[in-house]
């Protein structure tokens, strides 16, 4: 009975799931804005508007 409930259980959250990703395909991908937030060269996030670190630090 218990294993009846657990593997019903399971079936509605994957059902959920599914018309969740049907709903707000995008949610889980990065989207463009935090993708703009990272710096191409290091891929450090950068916070404000300014340059980031890496462009200043000597290799």
């Amino acid at each position: 009975m218990l294993a009846k409930v657990v593997a019903l259980f399971l079936v509605v959250i994957a059902v959920l799931g599914i018309f969740g990703k049907l709903r707000m395909p995008g949610i889980g991908r990065l989207s463009r804005r935090e993708a703009g937030r990272k710096c191409p060269r290091c891929g450090r996030y950068r916070i404000g508007k300014g340059p980031c670190p890496c462009g200043e630090r000597k290799v």
